[in-house]
C-alpha cells in the first residue's frame, strides 16, 4: 500500500560544498519519513532564480511527487542562484566546475553508483554541455526542460540580445527582474518605467520584467491561465540578478546555432556539433509548445542531433498549453507535466536494471 507523505513531513538540509574552482555552492537535500526506495535525483534551476523554483506554493510540487514516488531528492544552488553571493558567472564555468562537483558530492553522500537529473533552462544548457563533454559519466538519465545544446529564441529576443545588451552593459553589470520591487539607481528606474509602459498583461511588475529580461511575449515564460494567484504573487521574490556576461555568451551561442562556452575551458569542445555527445546518459527533452523564452525548436534540434548519433535512445516531449516555467509551477502541472517526468525517470531506471 502506498503511504501518503504530507508537505509538513518533509525535511530540508542545506549542505554547503565548493565548486571545482572553489566557488561556494550548496545542495538542498529534501527527505521524508519514508526511506527512498530509488536512487538520487538532482534538480537544477535556471539563471537568476534558485533551487526553490521546484517548490512553489502550489498544492503538489515536483518535489512532492518525486518523494512520493520513492526518489532521493537533491536540489542544487549553482553559481547562478540568487541564494548565493552574486558573481559574474558563465555557463562554461558551471559546466566545468559546478555540475561535476555536485554530482560527485551526492554520490559520495549516498553511496549510489549513478544519479538522474532534472535540469531547467541555463541549468540545462550548462549541465548538457558538461555531459556532452564527458564530464558527467555517472549521470545515467537527464530530463532537460526548455533548452539544452541548441538555443533558438524569438526574433525580438535576438534583437534585444544583439542591440540592447551593449546599452545595458554601459550602465550596469547585470539585469534583474527584482527591480520591479526595488530600484537601484536611475537606470533601473528607467528600465522599470519602460517595462510598465509597454507591458500591460498584469499588475505584477516583476512578472513583466521577467518577460522583458528573458523572452518575447506578454508574458513570455508562462501563461497567466496556468498560474494561481498565490504563485503569481510568489514569483515577486524568486527572480534577481543575472550578469550581462551571460547574455553576451547566449548571444554568441544563438548566432553559432549551438552552445559556445565563454572563457577558457579546454575541457569543453569548441563546437558541440562537431562530435558525438560523450555521454551514455539517456536524455529526455521537454519543451512547452507556448515557450516564448526559448522556442520548442531548441529542444527539437538537440533531439535530432542526439538521434543522428544514437537513434532510438533518447526522447522528446512537446507539451501543449505550457511555456517555459509553468512546466514546474503551473497549477495543473501535477496532472499535465509531472507524470511525464516521473515516467521517464522510471523508464531510465528500468533500462539500468
Amino acid at each position: 500500500m502506498t503511504m501518503t507523505i504530507t508537505r509538513a513531513e518533509h525535511r530540508s538540509e542545506v549542505i554547503p560544498f565548493p565548486a571545482g574552482d572553489g566557488v561556494p555552492l550548496n545542495l538542498v537535500h529534501v527527505t521524508s519519513p519514508v526511506e527512498p526506495a530509488k536512487g538520487p535525483v538532482l534538480l537544477v534551476h535556471g539563471s537568476g532564480v534558485r533551487a526553490e523554483l521546484f517548490r512553489p506554493p502550489i498544492p503538489t510540487t515536483l518535489v512532492d511527487v518525486l518523494l512520493e514516488d520513492g526518489w532521493d531528492v537533491w536540489m542544487l544552488n549553482w553559481r547562478a542562484s540568487i541564494d548565493l553571493d552574486p558573481l559574474s558567472w558563465t555557463l562554461g564555468d558551471a559546466a566545468v566546475h559546478d555540475h561535476p562537483a555536485a554530482v560527485e558530492h551526492i554520490l559520495q553522500a549516498t553511496g549510489a553508483d549513478t544519479l538522474k537529473a532534472v535540469v531547467h533552462c541555463q541549468g540545462s544548457t550548462s549541465f548538457s554541455m558538461s555531459a556532452a563533454a564527458g564530464l558527467l559519466p555517472r549521470v545515467d538519465t537527464v530530463i532537460s526542460n526548455a533548452v539544452s545544446l541548441h538555443p533558438v529564441v524569438p526574433a525580438f529576443s535576438r534583437f534585444k540580445i544583439d542591440h540592447f545588451t551593449p546599452i545595458v552593459k554601459a550602465f550596469t553589470p547585470y539585469l534583474s527582474p527584482a527591480w520591479g520591487n526595488r530600484s537601484n539607481g536611475y537606470f533601473t528606474r528607467f528600465v522599470r518605467s519602460l517595462v510598465r509602459a509597454t507591458h500591460h498583461e498584469c499588475d505584477n511588475t516583476v512578472c513583466k520584467l521577467v518577460s522583458f529580461t528573458y523572452g518575447s511575449g506578454r508574458p513570455a515564460l508562462w501563461s497567466h491561465e496556468n498560474l494561481d494567484e498565490t504563485t503569481h504573487e510568489w514569483i515577486k521574490g524568486e527572480f534577481a540578478e543575472v550578469p550581462v556576461s551571460f547574455f553576451e555568451e547566449m548571444g554568441r551561442s544563438i548566432r553559432a546555432g549551438h552552445m559556445v562556452a565563454a572563457g577558457s575551458h579546454p575541457e569543453l569542445p569548441d563546437n558541440y556539433e562537431a562530435q558525438a555527445p560523450r555521454t551514455d546518459a539517456r536524455f529526455v527533452f521537454l519543451a512547452g509548445q507556448d515557450n516564448r523564452c526559448f522556442l520548442p525548436e531548441s529542444q527539437e534540434r538537440t533531439f535530432r542531433f542526439f538521434q543522428r548519433h544514437r537513434p532510438g535512445k533518447d526522447a522528446l516531449h512537446l507539451i501543449p498549453g505550457y511555456g517555459h516555467l509553468d512546466v514546474f509551477f503551473g497549477a495543473h502541472a501535477w496532472r499535465d507535466t509531472f507524470p511525464i517526468i516521473v515516467k521517464e525517470l522510471n523508464s531510465g531506471k528500468e533500462l539500468d536494471s
